[in-house]
Order: C-alpha cells, then structure tokens, then sequence
C-alpha cells in the first residue's frame, strides 16, 4: 500500500506528453484488464471503450477537445462511452453471461435479472443515461490507478464536445454517448505541470468522522 500511495503522488493530469514514446502491448493489455476488472452498478459495464490510435481520427477529434494537444500527442486515446437508453435486452444478455460463466440455469438467477429490469428499465431515457454515464467514472479511476501503478501517465478529460466526437468515431449508430476522454503515454520532459506540488484538501477539512 506504501507503493500505491507513493504512487499517486507520482501522478497528475500531464499537460504534454512525448510524441515519441509509445506504450508496449504488454502494458497496454494490463490497462485494458483494469478497466474490464473495474467495479460497476450491478456488474453491468453499461459502457464500451474506445481506444484510438489512428493519428487521422484523433486530429479530427482535436478541434473537439477544444485543441487540447494530449489527444494527438499521447501514446493511445480511450474514449469511454456509455450506453445509451439501456433496457431489458442488455440486462438479459447480462444475465445469460453470468449463467454461462458460473455454470449455473438461468432460471435460478431471473429473479435478479428482473430486478435489475424493474430499477433500470423503467427510468426515463435521460436518467438512464445519466446513471450509465457515472458508470464510466469508475472505469476511468481504474485506468488511472493501473497506469500509475506503471508509471504510465494518463490525463482524463471531460473539457470535449460529446455530439462532435460520437460523429467522428460512429458512436450514435453503436447507441453510444462519449461520456470521458482518457489521453495516456509518458510525459514529456519539457511539461512544467509535473514539477508542481500537488494541493489536495486536508485530512481534517475532507473527511468526517460520526
């Protein structure tokens, strides 16, 4: 736990990343693993991850993270996306997957698929939406704690325009929203970002105790 703590004060949100240095494929299936691993609602994943490296595809986003240069300047662009107006059919492909993984009938677990349907299913299009959208916050922590713990730096990002990206990259057809943007690779020598003292809240102001 010392190296994990160590670890995030290591971290920050780099400001410009080395063009030249690129993740190996080893590490890369390590951050994949700890977003699939990630904790949601109901062990659901209402999401995909998107994960881009065409250099034409992440100038064309660019302009729709306002320029921000970490999009076409880092090793690899995961654009999380949530699902859009989930409903009975995504929970019942759920229930078929645990079925499957766990040996066991799908019958001794309908009950909870049908719980799941009388919670989700029935919510307005835009509150399920919403709910699917956090869910990708959990994701990203995962990310973000993964690549610390390999000394790969990640910048999340919420500062881009959702329409503008899910049209670049086809996201409307596949009933998927751009809910968070995560730039991540090695950053670079010259980002002064990285020498600052990072400011956090104070135990004694953060936290309560009852």
């Amino acid at each position: 736990m010392s190296n994990f703590i160590k670890h995030q004060n290591w971290r920050y949100a780099t400001k410009k990343f080395d063009s030249t240095r690129k993740i190996s494929d080893e590490n890369l299936e390590i951050l994949k693993e700890a977003i699939r691993l990630s904790s949601s609602s109901y062990g659901l994943q209402p999401y995909k991850v998107i994960i881009v490296e065409n250099p034409e595809l992440r100038a064309k986003i660019q302009p729709a993270a306002w320029g921000q240069t970490q999009i076409v300047d880092a090793s690899h662009l995961f654009v999380f996306a949530n699902m859009v107006n989930l409903g009975e059919k995504e929970i019942n492909k759920y229930i078929n997957t645990i079925a499957e993984t766990r040996g066991i009938p799908v019958e001794n677990i309908s009950g909870y698929g049908d719980f799941m349907k009388s919670k989700i299913a029935s919510l307005p299009e835009d509150v399920k939406n919403t709910w699917t959208a956090k869910q990708t916050y959990l994701a990203l922590g995962n990310l973000l704690n993964a690549a610390a713990e390999l000394q790969i730096d990640a910048t999340p990002m919420e500062g881009f325009e959702p329409e503008k990206v899910n049209e670049i990259l086809g996201l409307n057809e596949l009933g998927l929203n751009a809910s968070l943007i995560a730039t991540v690779g090695y950053r670079h020598e010259e980002d002064a970002t990285q020498h600052n003292v990072k400011v956090r809240k104070s135990h004694k102001e953060l936290f309560i105790n009852l």
